[in-house]
C-alpha cells in the first residue's frame, strides 16, 4: 500500500515536472518590436533590445511570469548581478557589448575600465553633452528615450490607457495633489547609453532625496506592455527642486532589474542646470519629472511622437520645454 502511494506521489510530480518543463520551453509569441524616433532626424527606428529573449519569456511565458513574482524581481536579484558587474573580470563584456550596441567610446573620459560597472557609469567630456543654458528653458537631465505628458489628467500612459497614478508613485497623496493636472516626462535609459543623470533646471534641492521601497521590475516596454503600473511599484527615490522660474519640480529616479543602485553625487543643496545629480550602477532605468499645473510648455515634437505610443531619443542637456 506505502509502496503504491509513493509510486502515485513521484507520478504526480514527475508529471506536474514535465508540464512545468514543456511550458518554459513553449515558444514566446512574437512581440511587436519597439519603435522610436530619432530626434534629429525624425526617422523611425526599431531598437536593439539588451536581453529582449530573457525580457519576453519573463513577462509572456508562464513559468518566466511566476519567475518574475517569486525571483526575477527581488532585489537580492538585483543586488547579486550588481556585484558581479564589480568583479574585475565583468571587463571582458565591455568590448562585446560596445560593438553590439554601437556606444561611442571617443566621447569618455577615460577609455580603460576595471570592470563592467566602471564602464557603465563612464563620465563624458564635457563637450560631449552641450546645455542649453537659457534659463527659461529646461533641458533632459539623461541620455536616453522620452515620453511627454502636457497634462497628466488629460494624458494615457503607454498603450493601456492606463492613467499614471502620482499619489502612489510619490507614496505622498498630499504632496501628489499638486502634480495631479500638471506635467510629466519620462526618461528611459537602456543599458547601452550614458547613465548618469543631471538637473534638468537651477535651484535649490533637499541634501538627501526621499526614499520609496519596491520591486525591481524591468522599465522596458515590452514589460510596460504587460504590466505597465512598474513605475508605482519599483523602487524609487525623488527630491523637489524649488526654482522661482519653474516652480516646485519634482526629480525622480527609478530602480529597475538588474539596476545594482541609484548613487547620488550632489553635494550641495543650491545646484545649476546640467550640474550632475547622480548615476546607476549596472542596468537600464528611469528618470521622472513632474512639473506643476501651467509652469512648462513642452516641446511640440516630444508631444506628438507620445501621442503615436513612441519614444523620442534624446541627449543630456538638449532643451526639452520651456516657461510657459
Amino acid at each position: 500500500m506505502i509502496l503504491r502511494k509513493n509510486n502515485k506521489k513521484w507520478a504526480l510530480i514527475t508529471i506536474i515536472t514535465a508540464l512545468i518543463i514543456f511550458l518554459a520551453l513553449f515558444p514566446v509569441p512574437a512581440q511587436t518590436p519597439i519603435k522610436y524616433v530619432e530626434r534629429s532626424s525624425g526617422e523611425v527606428k526599431i531598437e536593439n533590445v539588451y536581453g529582449e529573449n530573457w525580457l519576453n519569456w519573463l513577462y509572456h511565458n508562464p513559468v518566466g511570469q511566476a519567475t518574475l513574482w517569486a525571483v526575477a524581481k527581488r532585489k537580492f536579484v538585483s543586488s547579486i548581478y550588481g556585484d558581479m558587474m564589480d568583479d574585475p573580470s565583468s571587463a571582458e563584456e565591455i568590448m562585446p557589448f560596445v560593438k553590439e550596441y554601437k556606444v561611442d567610446l571617443s566621447i569618455a573620459q577615460e577609455k580603460k575600465f576595471g570592470s563592467f560597472n566602471d564602464f557603465f557609469v563612464r563620465k563624458l567630456k564635457p563637450e560631449a553633452r552641450p546645455i542649453n543654458l537659457d534659463s527659461l528653458v529646461v533641458i533632459s537631465p539623461a541620455d536616453g528615450k522620452i515620453l511627454a505628458y502636457q497634462n497628466l489628467k488629460n494624458s494615457n500612459f503607454y498603450i493601456k490607457g492606463l492613467k499614471f497614478n502620482v499619489a502612489s508613485f510619490l507614496d505622498k497623496p498630499e504632496l501628489a495633489k499638486k502634480y495631479e493636472d500638471g506635467a510629466m516626462i519620462v526618461f528611459r535609459l537602456a543599458p547601452p547609453d550614458y547613465h548618469r543623470y543631471h538637473f534638468p533646471i537651477s535651484g535649490t534641492v533637499p541634501r538627501s532625496n526621499t526614499k520609496i521601497d519596491g520591486d525591481f521590475y524591468s522599465v522596458n516596454p515590452l514589460a510596460l506592455r504587460k504590466k505597465a503600473e512598474i513605475f508605482w511599484l519599483n523602487k524609487r527615490e525623488f527630491g523637489v527642486i524649488k526654482s522661482p522660474i519653474f516652480g516646485d519640480v519634482i526629480m525622480s529616479e527609478v530602480g529597475a532589474t538588474m539596476v545594482g543602485s541609484m548613487i547620488q553625487t550632489y553635494q550641495s543643496t543650491h545646484v545649476k542646470k546640467g550640474e550632475e545629480k547622480g548615476y546607476f550602477k549596472f542596468g537600464g532605468s528611469t528618470v521622472v519629472l513632474f512639473f506643476e499645473k501651467d509652469k512648462i510648455t513642452i516641446d511640440e515634437d516630444l508631444l506628438k511622437n507620445t501621442e503615436k505610443g513612441l519614444e523620442t531619443t534624446i541627449k543630456m542637456g538638449e532643451r526639452i520645454a520651456e516657461k510657459k
